[in-house]
C-alpha cells in the first residue's frame, strides 16, 4: 500500500521532465494518474511506462491555455475514477522564455503568452479542480513555480513576474479553501538537470549555476518528484500556502 493508494491525481503538463517523474512517482505510490500534455505522444509513452511498472495511468491531449481543454482533462479524470483528490500543475511554454527580455525590450506578445500559460492557465486548472475537491471534502494542489519567483534579474522579465504571481494565486487558494481541507502549495526549483535542460543549456552555464549553490550538485527530476509527492500526501496535511524552495540552497530565507 502506497501513501497515495486510492487517490485520483491529475498531472497537468507532465509528459516529460519534472512533471513526468512526478506522475510516475504518484502512480507507483498508488494514485490513479491522468497525464495531460500538448505532447500527447510523450504523455502516452509515459502512461505505458507507468502501466508496465504496475501503475494506473491515462494520457490525454491538453493545452493549459485553452479552457475547454483544461476542463476536459480534469473533469474527465473525475468521471473516469469517481472524483479528484490531488493535482500537480507543471505546465510551461519554454519557447517563449527564450524571447523574454526586460521591461523595455520584451514584445508584449511574449508577456501576454507568459501570463496566459504561467498564470491564467494555472487559474483555469484551479477553477476546474476546486469544485471536485469540495465534493471529496478535501484535496491538495501543488503548482510548479520557480526560484525566480523569489529573486530578480535584469532579463526574463515576463517569467519572473508570472512566477511571482503564481505564488500569489497559490496563497489565495490556500487561504480561501484551506479551512475546507483543500491545501495549495508551490515548489520553487532552481536549475534541474532534465533532459531538456541538458540539451539546451551550455556546459559553462551549468557549471556557473553549480558554483552558486550550497550543494555539491544540481537538481534532478527525482528530487522534484519526491517533494511534490510528499506535499500532495496526507503526511503534509499541515503544510499549506507555502512556496518551498528546492534549489540546493541558491535562495535562502530566514
Amino acid at each position: 500500500m502506497g501513501r497515495h493508494t486510492g487517490k485520483v491525481a491529475v498531472c497537468a503538463g507532465s509528459a516529460t521532465g519534472m512533471g513526468a517523474e512526478t506522475a510516475f512517482r504518484l502512480a507507483t505510490e498508488g494514485a490513479a494518474v491522468t497525464i495531460g500534455d500538448v505532447n500527447l505522444e510523450a504523455a502516452q509513452a509515459l502512461a505505458e511506462r507507468i502501466k508496465a511498472a504496475g501503475g494506473d495511468a491515462v494520457a490525454e491531449a491538453f493545452d493549459i491555455a485553452d479552457e475547454a481543454s483544461v476542463n476536459a482533462l480534469i473533469q474527465g479524470a473525475a468521471r473516469r475514477h469517481g472524483g479528484l483528490d490531488i493535482m500537480h500543475v507543471n505546465a510551461a511554454d519554454l519557447r517563449v522564455v527564450r524571447k523574454d527580455g526586460d521591461a523595455l525590450t520584451t514584445d508584449l506578445a511574449v508577456f501576454d503568452r507568459s501570463v496566459e500559460v504561467n498564470l491564467r492557465g494555472h487559474l483555469l486548472c484551479t477553477r476546474a479542480a476546486i469544485p471536485l475537491m469540495q465534493e471529496r471534502g478535501r484535496g491538495a494542489i501543488v503548482y510548479t513555480s520557480s526560484a525566480a519567483s523569489k529573486t530578480a534579474a535584469p532579463s526574463l522579465m515576463s517569467y519572473y513576474i508570472t512566477k511571482a504571481a503564481l505564488n500569489g494565486l497559490m496563497r489565495h487558494v490556500a487561504t480561501r479553501w484551506g479551512p475546507e481541507g483543500i491545501r495549495a502549495n508551490a515548489i520553487c526549483p532552481g536549475v534541474v538537470l532534465t533532459e531538456t535542460v541538458k540539451r539546451n543549456m551550455k556546459p559553462e552555464v551549468i557549471e556557473a549555476s553549480l558554483k552558486r549553490l550550497a550543494s555539491p550538485r544540481l537538481g534532478t527530476a527525482v528530487d522534484i518528484a519526491a517533494l511534490v509527492a510528499f506535499l500532495l500526501s496526507d503526511e503534509a496535511e499541515w503544510i499549506n500556502g507555502q512556496a518551498i524552495s528546492i534549489d540546493g540552497g541558491s535562495v535562502m530565507h530566514g
